[in-house]
């Protein structure tokens, strides 16, 4: 991996004329948001303000992620779903039986030790400690993404709790609204490992645990931060698989270890107890979420930051914005995952437009009948993808990255009395707008796949058009002289 930390992923896109540095006055209130929206949108790269109002000395960066080429570049792979494959390649092959396979068998597994985090003595953000009253989360130059916003928020802060039953470190994007000078609510999802942290110390009689909110990494520890990494994967672990090395941490005096390449570190505790309201926020969908249930509250005890800080924030709204790019490396990690649980994926897509969890695009080789509804079925099953709404399966030869080619898929191979799968009565994200019951409602599944004899009333599906080859080559060849380019 290229780059160390932040600065040094700043420094990486500036040398690719990938970074516009804005000097400016901006206010992260509106502003900031505003132009990072308007720059995603017309794909002008990362942005980086030096004269943040209102927080003299601090920086704030932007739309860091702006495409996956960028983002495959600087963690140093030739394909993204390399990362996913160091942890499952192992696994792969038949079992080593003689000695020298059995000691390259070994030197592979031993060789996951390398992804393991390691213990660092020092950290930059220990150049600047505030606590007690002089730690204000108002020091921090937080955005307001949308003029109706509950207030401001730190959108990209990697939420660690350590997990109370297995002791793995949990390491989330969750939005946390400041409520106060040294107070925030954390919107953790009834579906992600922040909540089951939650539900798990309470049911063991906790009513606080000790909380950090991490801004600013290197881009493989960021990344991983909202990685939807199967419990109980340590997240710290898993920064190392796509880091390609351990990730340094560093031990703070609540008993947490922390990325030691951070910028700004909020040492605190997470009250149980003290559950507040949260939002309205305008997410991803481009609706504001007002959420029915309250949320627990990060109680501020010490800030950390490095000299001349960074802040990054993401920002949210109709897409594509810098999520659908983290989406689509989530999704290239995760291939790996998929196709080992479920050697007949091929491909899968989840387009910009579906939100993540909106809609998937799936390609099998098919072998029987009903393979492209057991394929669906499983995949509603499995993990974060249980959260996805559609579902389509197509046959490999089918680019689930041409949405064209889904729609003559479906358009030509499915007979929605026969291949169209409605389940009533499911969980969905939470953050989903379209039921009015938050959390719960119904997913569809569509097999568009060709249709063998027996789901075919004991037919053949018909056969496809192609020119024969002799005029294909002959065509080709006069191409220039029938006069085209």
């Amino acid at each position: 991996m290229s780059a160390k930390d932040l600065r040094g992923y700043l420094d990486f896109l500036g040398e690719r004329g990938c970074l516009k540095r804005v000097r400016a006055e901006v206010d992260p209130v509106l502003e900031i948001p505003e132009i990072l929206r308007r720059v995603m949108y017309r794909r002008l790269g990362a942005v980086l303000f030096e004269n943040v109002k209102g927080h003299p000395g601090f920086r704030v960066a932007g739309n860091i992620f702006c495409s996956l080429d960028i983002v495959r570049e600087a963690l140093g792979v030739e394909r993204l779903e390399d990362i996913g494959w160091r942890l499952f390649q192992p696994l792969q092959g038949p079992p080593p039986l003689g000695l020298g396979e059995k000691l390259r068998s070994l030197g592979e597994v031993l060789g996951l030790g390398k992804y393991m985090p390691r213990r660092a003595r020092r950290a930059g953000f220990e150049a600047n400690v505030y606590e007690g009253s002089s730690a204000r989360l108002a020091m921090i130059p937080a955005f307001k993404v949308w003029p109706k916003d509950g207030g401001r928020y730190l959108t990209y802060s990697l939420v660690h709790v350590r997990d109370p039953v297995k002791g793995v470190m949990n390491m989330g994007v969750y939005r946390v609204m400041i409520a106060g000078e040294r107070e925030g609510v954390v919107h953790w999802q009834i579906h992600k490992r922040g909540q089951q942290a939650h539900q798990d110390a309470a049911e063991r009689g906790e009513n606080r645990i000790p909380a950090a909110l991490v801004i600013g990494a290197d881009p493989g520890t960021l990344l991983t931060g909202a990685m939807p990494v199967p419990y109980p994967i340590d997240k710290h672990l898993f920064a190392g698989v796509v880091r390609g090395e351990g990730l340094q941490v560093y031990r703070l005096p609540n008993g947490l270890d922390v990325p030691a390449n951070a910028e700004i570190v909020l040492e605190g505790h997470i009250d149980l107890g003290d559950l507040r309201e949260e939002g309205p926020y305008g997410d991803h969908f481009g609706y504001y979420d007002r959420p029915s249930r309250r949320f627990p509250t990060f109680h501020l005890e010490r800030i950390w930051y490095r000299n001349d800080p960074i802040y990054y924030g993401s920002v949210t709204g109709k897409p594509p914005l810098e999520d659908v790019v983290i989406g689509g490396f989530a999704e290239r990690i995760f291939l790996p995952a998929i196709q080992t649980l479920l050697p007949e994926v091929v491909d899968m897509h989840l387009p910009p437009y579906g939100v993540f969890q909106g809609m998937a695009f799936v390609s099998i080789k098919k072998r029987y009948p009903g393979h492209g509804k057991k394929v669906m079925l499983a995949l509603m099953g499995l993990g974060q993808l249980s959260l996805t709404k559609i579902i389509v399966v197509v046959d490999h030869d089918i680019d689930v990255k041409d949405v064209n080619q889904v729609i003559w898929a479906v358009s030509s191979h499915v007979d929605p009395q026969r291949d169209v799968i409605v389940i009533p009565g499911s969980h969905m994200d939470e953050l989903d707008p379209s039921t009015p019951t938050p959390m719960y409602g119904s997913k569809l599944g569509i097999d568009a796949t060709r249709k063998l004899p027996e789901e075919y009333g004991g037919k053949e599906w018909p056969e496809e058009v192609k020119p024969d080859d002799a005029t294909a080559r002959l065509v080709t060849s006069r191409w220039r002289e029938y006069g085209f380019e």
